[in-house]
């Protein structure tokens, strides 16, 4: 029961950081069904993936003017779902995700500059439970009509963070390293 308690949370977190990560359009302020924010993690060497279901993001992105663009993106700390009930209350508690205390995780973007054709450089700050660091990510962009794609990993260290508080602060079981996947689509208009 405790192990999975800490994956929860760990997928929680990654989700949430990896969403704070990605650029957005600037026509679009809402993002289109399909989007995803993911949390990846090992525990026990094993892969676990956790979805956040409930995201938001006020998007302004220029492909040709990067360094005017800017991003805010905001995840439902109570929306992640590793896929059990019982694993998911887990992750919101306070040994993981705290989301009574903390219900969003944010990514607010500092700059975007571009890294080559299609790919772009994003630093921002990233808070998870009140903790707020300096990221950085690489970010592949595509244009698809009206629609704008968003694609990247940003790795975090969980215990930066404080997911996993106690006994869970021990990585044997659950590693420290998170990956948060992201594939943001914006609505388009």
């Amino acid at each position: 029961m405790t192990l999975f308690r800490f994956t929860t949370f760990a997928r929680a977190v990654a989700g949430a950081a990896l969403l704070a990560a990605a650029p957005v359009a600037s026509f679009a302020d809402t993002l289109a069904p399909g989007s995803t924010v993911d949390a990846v993690f090992k525990q026990m060497g094993v892969p676990v993936t956790g979805h956040f279901k409930t995201f938001s993001a006020t998007l302004q992105f220029d492909p040709a003017h990067p360094e005017k663009s800017q991003a805010r993106i905001d995840v439902d700390t109570n929306s992640f779902d590793l896929g059990e009930a019982s694993f998911n209350t887990n992750a919101r508690g306070k040994d993981w995700l705290d989301t009574a205390a903390h219900p969003k995780a944010t990514f607010v973007s500092t700059s975007i500059k571009s890294a080559g054709p299609g790919t772009f450089t994003v630093a921002g700050k990233l808070t998870i439970r009140g903790k707020t660091v300096d990221t950085t990510t690489t970010v592949k962009f595509q244009q698809n009509g009206k629609q704008q794609v968003f694609d990247g990993t940003l790795p975090i260290n969980r215990l930066t963070y404080g997911v996993g508080q106690g006994d869970w602060a021990d990585t044997s079981v659950v590693a420290a390293d998170v990956q948060l996947r992201f594939h943001l689509v914006t609505a388009g208009k």
